[in-house]
C-alpha cells in the first residue's frame, strides 16, 4: 500500500510541475503508449509480412486507402486472380479505432504531411495562410485519421473530370457504384433512393446517435438562412455553413 501512495503521489507531482492536467494526460499516455506498442497490443491484425511476390500479377493496386482496399477485396473474390495492393504508409495503430483519438495521429508517421498552398481566401490565420492537410499514409489511407467522417466527392469534380476526355467518369456513371457499396442506416436519407441505398455490401454508414446539446443549433442556422434542415452532404446539394 505504501508503494502505491508513493507512484501516486510522484505522479501528481510531475503532472503538476509539469503543468499538465490529468484530462490531458491521460489520453496522450494512451495514444504514446498504444502507439509505440500495438504488435504487442494487438498482434492478431498485423497485415501479414509477404516476403516473396510473383512474377506477374492480374491486377496491381496503388494506393491501400479506402477506395484500394475495397477495390482489392472485390477483385480477390474472383477465384484465380492475384491482386497485388502496393501502400507506402505501414499498418494502423489502435489509436485510430477510438475516434477521438485518431486526432492524435494527425502529423504522425501516418500522415503524408501535406499543407495547401497560400492563398487569400483561407487559412489567413495559419503561418504563410497554409493548412495543414491530413492524409492516410497507412493502411486504410484517410480513413484512419478522419474520425469516422464519410462524404462523397463532390458531383461538379465527377463531371469535370468527364468533360476533360474521361468518359465514364462523370457523377451518374460513378453514383450507382456508390449506393452499391452503402448500406445506408439512416431512415431519413434512406428514403432518398437516388443517392442511397441498403444493399448491406460494403460501408455502413449511420448518424451519431447520442447527441450532444449543441446538435441543434446547425440544424437552426441552416433554417435561419434558408436552407433546409437536414443537409445530406453526399448527395446532388452541399451546403456548408
Amino acid at each position: 500500500m505504501g508503494i502505491l501512495t508513493t507512484v501516486s503521489a510522484a505522479a501528481k507531482a510531475a503532472l503538476t510541475v509539469g503543468g499538465i492536467s490529468k484530462l490531458t494526460f491521460i489520453p496522450f499516455m494512451l495514444a504514446v503508449m498504444a502507439y509505440f506498442n500495438y504488435d504487442l497490443l494487438d498482434p492478431e491484425n498485423r497485415p501479414f509480412n509477404q516476403k516473396y511476390l510473383r512474377e506477374e500479377y492480374d491486377f496491381v493496386i496503388v494506393g491501400g486507402g479506402s477506395a484500394g482496399s475495397v477495390l482489392a477485396n472485390r477483385l480477390s473474390e474472383i477465384e484465380g486472380w492475384n491482386v497485388l495492393l502496393l501502400e507506402a504508409g505501414g499498418h494502423e495503430t489502435d489509436i485510430s479505432d477510438v475516434p477521438l483519438l485518431s486526432l492524435y495521429l494527425h502529423k504522425s508517421k501516418l500522415d503524408w504531411k501535406y499543407r495547401t498552398e497560400s492563398q487569400d481566401s483561407a487559412c489567413q490565420a495559419m503561418i504563410d495562410k497554409r493548412c495543414s492537410w491530413t492524409k492516410g499514409k497507412v493502411l486504410g489511407g484517410s480513413s484512419v485519421l478522419n474520425t469516422m467522417l464519410y462524404i462523397r466527392g463532390n458531383k461538379r469534380d465527377f463531371d469535370q473530370w468527364e468533360s476533360l476526355g474521361n468518359p465514364g467518369w462523370g457523377y451518374a456513371d460513378v453514383l450507382p457504384y456508390f449506393k452499391k457499396s452503402e448500406d445506408q442506416r439512416n431512415p431519413y436519407l434512406a428514403k432518398d433512393t437516388k443517392h442511397h441505398s441498403v444493399e448491406k455490401e460494403t460501408l455502413t454508414k449511420n448518424d451519431v446517435r447520442k447527441l450532444t446539446m449543441f446538435f441543434p443549433v446547425p440544424r437552426r442556422t441552416r433554417k435561419d438562412v434558408g436552407h433546409a434542415a437536414h443537409v445530406d452532404w453526399r448527395a446532388l446539394k452541399i451546403v456548408i455553413i
